[in-house]
């Protein structure tokens, strides 16, 4: 997509500092050769500009950025980033912008992401192709390929959850797809002892470990292909409050209780996750620091659209929307509302998921830590007021758009553009809308309720209209 700044090096083959990468290429000298592919598909020879360090804007009225409307949004699974999509094609579609789009729902996952599998993607076509602004359905990260596609300038984004709660929505919503929990009377005895039913490679088993890692096409360390057991990771090391919650009410120190323990500010100890190439985690994470120019956490999802929409330089109104594809309550995932309003043995499942997916934990630490350093440079008072007004909007939504003012059970939903695929032994819970809206009203909340299937179907429909065939003639039908 043109050509790309002298500067831009650090994006394509390395973090950021690059004195990390003197001590640690020799560590991790080995696996690559022992993988030699996926991640080599990442080192390219071509550069990118270094990123700005961000800086919070200084209030609404003071803005003057244009906003950003080049995009990568990596979609990880059961993190909340239907909803994080929901708002990139409302944004696109009322702005007009061109998406990047598969062929059908996903760009060939679980496989590396391709350039080829974008559709009305030519490279053949040279500087006459106009150029896609938004990436964003499912794809497993592959940053070569990416940047075959969108602009050297594109902000790159996305979103994390705690393993713990991951694992449960994850069980319940691929139990038929992984083999290794179709196996598993339940995730508790999955958790039990996982590797009587989970085989590296097995069909769909990639859902069962570590999925964040995956989806972020990161190689994995050669002791995890014979792994010693996983060691628990201390709970105390971070404490995760859900989004929407008032952190002061539920501590006298809200400090202790918003950021990570200091162990983990420090630097997260690698050896609790039961990982022997420590610094070839930390070597991954300094990448994703690279290409990554935020990544949300769904724990604190509004506040972390606060910061999205700072970073954009777009309004609170272009981050408003509904929740997408959530199940039913009950059926959502441990750790939504925090490890102190869980039972005892909730508490265990908590710990046990979280060693299991000890990359993914690593992951989890290492960019809750980054939010909050971010949130503290924003200032967390300004912060609470945005979501507040966020939240406000929000209910005014949704009671203005929405019969009964809030998701509900799919069997309610009979209009098949706003029914959300069903998947899983979960409900996956959708929208009606009220009837009398205005034509204005009825198109806004029309956006904000579709699902993510029928809205990718929308823009394909716009981006590639069908064309209207001739009718044939009678010799060519009859012709051999």
């Amino acid at each position: 997509m043109g050509s790309l700044s002298p500067t831009r090096t650090i994006r394509l083959w390395g973090p950021r500092s690059l004195g990390v990468a003197l001590g640690v290429f020799m560590t991790i000298g080995f696996a690559l050769q022992l993988w030699g592919g996926p991640f080599q598909k990442r080192l390219p020879g071509v550069q990118v500009q270094f990123r700005k360090p961000w800086t919070p804007s200084p209030g609404p009225a003071l803005l003057s950025c244009p906003p950003r409307q080049h995009l990568v949004f990596l979609k990880t699974h059961k993190s909340g980033s239907s909803s994080v999509l929901s708002l990139l094609h409302r944004y696109g579609d009322r702005h007009g912008l061109r998406f990047a789009l598969p062929t059908h729902y996903q760009f060939g996952y679980p496989r590396l992401f391709q350039a080829a599998r974008v559709k009305g993607y030519h490279p053949q076509d040279g500087g006459d192709q106009s150029p896609f602004h938004i990436l964003c359905h499912h794809m497993r990260f592959n940053l070569k390929e990416v940047l075959r596609v969108m602009p050297s300038d594109s902000f790159f984004f996305s979103i994390v959850r705690d393993p713990a709660a991951l694992a449960r929505s994850a069980f319940s919503y691929y139990k038929s797809t992984s083999s290794a929990f179709r196996k598993a009377p339940s995730l508790a005895a999955f958790l039990a002892n996982p590797r009587a039913f989970y085989r590296p490679g097995a069909r769909g088993d990639h859902y069962a470990r570590n999925l964040l890692w995956f989806d972020f096409g990161l190689p994995f360390p050669p002791e995890m292909k014979n792994p010693p057991p996983a060691r628990n990771p201390s709970s105390a090391q971070l404490r995760v409050l859900p989004s929407g919650s008032d952190p002061r009410a539920r501590s006298p120190d809200a400090n202790a209780l918003l950021h990570p323990a200091p162990t983990v500010a420090q630097g997260p100890s690698y050896a609790s996750f039961g990982l022997g190439s420590s610094s070839f985690v930390q070597w991954s994470l300094d990448w994703l620091d690279s290409v990554f120019d935020l990544v949300l956490v769904a724990e604190y999802f509004d506040e972390s659209l606060v910061l999205l929409a700072d970073a954009l330089c777009w309004g609170l109104d272009d981050v408003v929307g509904f929740m997408h594809n959530a199940q039913a309550r009950g059926q959502q995932g441990l750790g939504d509302t925090g490890d102190g309003g869980l039972t005892a043995e909730d508490r265990q499942l908590s710990t046990r998921a979280r060693a299991w997916n000890n990359l993914d934990w690593a992951l989890y630490v290492h960019f809750n830590h980054s939010l909050w350093t971010r949130i503290k440079q924003y200032g967390q008072s300004r912060l609470q007021n945005a979501v507040a007004e966020l939240r406000a909007r929000r209910e005014a939504l949704a009671k203005h758009c929405l019969v009964g003012g809030e998701a509900l059970d799919p069997k309610y939903i009979t209009d098949q553009r706003f029914r959300p695929f069903q998947f899983g032994s979960g409900k996956v819970l959708g929208y009606v809308l009220r009837s009398g809206l205005s034509l204005p009203d009825r198109e806004e909340c029309e956006r904000l309720a579709t699902p993510e299937l029928q809205y990718k179907d929308k823009l394909d429909a716009k981006q590639f209209p069908p064309t209207v065939s001739l009718p044939l003639k009678t010799s060519r039908l009859l012709s051999p």
